[in-house]
């Protein structure tokens, strides 16, 4: 099987994840606060997605979620020398965060690399600060960032080839995490800014 269909699949079964994941939760009750707002019914409820993680910021510090997530957080996995998709899909989330402070909402991006043998923490921080001042980077060791990694069930794999110039294939799921609630709901890559400031302010003012 090539990488690139390797690549697809495991975005597949992913996707597929959600996707059952969402019915689980339509299914389990009709008190979930945030019923209204998801597109696509997923919620941290079900203890499926998300979870602890210890990772290390942009300046440094080791941190854990509890670090990171003390607002409703906007979080992406990726890597720096990530051609097109992730520097895309940041500039997205970020724009998404204006739009959110725009209209009074108090939200903020983070982004966690996939590619810790490359993306030390200035490098990551060089990366983030492209996109927005506030946006959180992290990265850690090899077995920090897969910990990470599998608690939102999100996908990477090295591509064989360069050893300085390799690409990673990966899942490009953009997450959407409360402090304490844990994740609540995912966005795809065709959600435009918009759609996801309005969906981030919905769960904000159902949490309120």
């Amino acid at each position: 099987m090539s990488t690139r269909s390797t690549a697809i699949s495991a975005a597949v079964v992913v996707a597929a994840f959600l996707a059952g994941t969402a019915y689980y939760v339509t299914k389990s009750g009709d008190d979930d606060p945030f019923a209204e707002c998801r597109a696509n019914a997923v919620s941290g409820g079900a203890g499926a997605i998300g979870g602890p993680f210890e990772l290390v910021r942009e300046d440094g510090v080791t941190v854990t979620d509890e670090d990171v997530v003390t607002k409703p957080t906007i979080l992406y996995f990726g890597y720096t020398f990530c051609p097109d998709v992730c520097p895309l899909d940041s500039m997205r989330n970020a724009d998404a965060q204006r739009l959110l402070e725009e209209r009074g909402y108090d939200a903020q991006t983070a982004f966690i690399s996939i590619d810790p043998e490359r993306d030390d923490v200035e490098t990551v921080a060089e990366f983030t600060d492209l996109f927005h001042d506030d946006m959180i980077g992290l990265t850690g060791s090899v077995e920090q960032v897969k910990a990470a990694s599998q608690a939102y069930k999100t996908y990477y794999k090295k591509q064989d080839g360069d050893p300085e110039y390799y690409l990673v294939d990966h899942s490009t799921f953009t997450y959407l995490v409360f402090p304490e609630v844990g994740f609540v709901d995912f966005f795809r890559r065709e959600d435009s800014p918009e759609a996801m400031a309005d969906r981030v302010a919905c769960f904000i003012d159902a949490a309120s």
